[in-house]
């Protein structure tokens, strides 16, 4: 086994779980399992906003305002539910699902929501999901917005 000059032999690996973030009930249970398993494996938990800009019909600013936002809240979330657990929060401009498959590479696991904030109520796998659970580079683990005999606003 080889090792390089900044990766000292004995160093432990460093592990990486991926959570979409966007703010849905769908996300933020997204983001609660994915803080207690970063907990129990001691990985590093990122989080992951994206937009495109195709479908928004306000200022980019205010965009990226609305992303901090979510991101912030999750930071909190996270420090309240595991909080020896290092988050990291990362905004994207482009496709959520390319986003978020592209920040699979090299991660331990892709969390994600199983319906975000612009599936259609009757979908049980929203399409980024789908699209991760296809292309993500890692295993992923879908998360069900509600737990069994729980209904949600959506009424699912």
């Amino acid at each position: 086994m080889m090792t390089t000059a900044t990766e000292p032999k004995d160093a432990a690996p460093i592990h990486r779980i991926v959570v979409g973030i966007d703010g849905s009930t769908g996300g933020d249970r997204a983001l609660e399992w994915a803080a207690a398993q970063a907990a129990r494996s001691g990985a590093i938990l990122e989080g992951h906003a994206s937009y495109d800009p195709g479908y928004v019909f306000v200022s980019r600013d205010e965009v990226e305002m609305s992303l901090q936002k979510a991101l912030d809240k999750a930071t909190a979330r996270v420090a309240e539910i595991a909080p020896g657990v290092t988050f990291k929060g990362v905004t994207h401009e482009g496709s959520p699902a390319k986003d978020l498959i592209d920040a699979s590479k090299g991660a331990d696991l892709l969390v994600v929501g199983s319906r975000g904030l612009g599936g259609f109520s009757g979908l049980f796998l929203g399409s980024v999901s789908q699209q991760c659970a296809v292309h993500a580079h890692c295993p992923i683990v879908i998360v069900r917005a509600s737990k069994a005999g729980e209904h949600t606003k959506e009424g699912s």
